[in-house]
């Protein structure tokens, strides 16, 4: 865990953990067959289970504000450690063919498990410079392009896309808005609603507004259980609701948004959450990733088997769908 970064509902957690780390010191210097070994392994499993136990209490009862936060941890795996976690014989692919490249999204074929997939995923970047050339994830009209071109070079060879959403949204500075951010994004999803080819998209981390969108079209979508998915950032709702950003109006907006993981499950917005390892998928990137890799082989493996027309119609009505809802009036009393 990040030295310099500690979510406030994990506290008692760090707790145990330093005092684990201490004991586990004191047993590397003493032995385990020492007078003290047995005693010290002995308080070091049960400091563990207690750890687990308010791993389990913290995580079971998160607020969506404190669920954004879980998303955004420094630690929690982006596209590219997923790429070297489930993915064999990754190729990048780089470029637009139109103005430059884009780091914010990375693409390349890659074989998860015994499929080839053209992977295409947004990249927030690690150290501080890293993430200032990925703009904290926020791609540019070039890296929209860039995604829709191998896409459409996947769907000429018949090859499935699998796209890793990670976004607090696309990019809003002056360039990006003359390069055609809009039209960008509006292209891809147009083009992702008709590529002939089966498509699944994860949410990972965050999924902001038309950023999220941009290569989120597809035939099945999941969401991380830790991961958050809304037109707008709790932070962009408060402002414009209340005219200012803080941790009381970010908790009521994020509410407000409905979100999670589970209202987007609700709502009809996605087809299911894909649950994290206790303490969320920063403590357990090999665990988030295995599970990550079987979802997508067996969405993968089911969609392979429909009719391309079956699966392009069924694609775009649930796009249709999305945001749609009834109203009814209230009875009028009898007389």
């Amino acid at each position: 865990m990040s030295a310099y970064y500690q979510l406030d509902f994990e506290k008692p957690v760090v707790a145990l953990e330093r005092e684990i780390e201490a004991l586990e010191t004191r047993l590397k210097a003493e032995g385990e067959q020492s007078t003290n070994g047995h005693r010290l392994r002995a308080e070091i499993d049960e400091h563990r289970r207690k750890r687990d136990a308010a791993l389990r209490e913290a995580y079971g009862t998160l607020t969506a504000w404190q669920t954004v936060r879980v998303a955004r941890h420094p630690n929690r795996p982006q596209t590219r450690d997923y790429i070297a976690l489930m993915c064999r014989d990754f190729v990048e692919l780089s470029g637009d063919r139109r103005f430059g490249d884009d780091p914010a999204i990375v693409t390349g074929f890659a074989r998860i498990g015994p499929m080839k997939v053209m992977l295409v995923g947004h990249q927030k970047g690690k150290q501080t410079s890293e993430k200032v050339a990925c703009n904290f994830g926020c791609a540019h009209p070039e890296g929209y392009r860039k995604a829709l071109a191998k896409m459409q070079l996947a769907a000429k060879f018949g090859v499935p896309i699998v796209t890793l959403v990670d976004t607090p949204g696309a990019y809003p500075g002056l360039g990006a808005e003359q390069r055609g951010q809009a039209e960008a994004i509006a292209v891809n999803m147009l083009e992702m609603s008709r590529l002939r080819t089966p498509i699944v998209s994860i949410v990972i981390g965050e999924g902001g507004s038309g950023g999220a969108l941009g290569i989120a079209v597809a035939d099945s979508v999941a969401m991380l259980s830790n991961s958050w998915y809304s037109v707008i950032s709790p932070e962009g709702c408060a402002a414009i609701l209340w005219k200012e950003a803080n941790e009381q109006t970010n908790t009521a907006a994020a509410k407000a948004l409905k979100l999670t993981a589970k209202d987007n499950l609700e709502l009809g917005i996605i087809d299911e959450v894909i649950p994290e390892p206790v303490g969320g998928a920063h403590r357990d990137p090999s665990g988030t990733a295995q599970s990550l890799q079987q979802w997508v082989l067996s969405r993968l493996h089911d969609l392979r088997g429909k009719p391309l027309d079956e699966l392009l119609e069924v694609r775009y009505q649930r796009y249709r769908r999305m945001g749609v809802y009834l109203e009814q009036a209230a009875p009028v009393p009898s007389r």
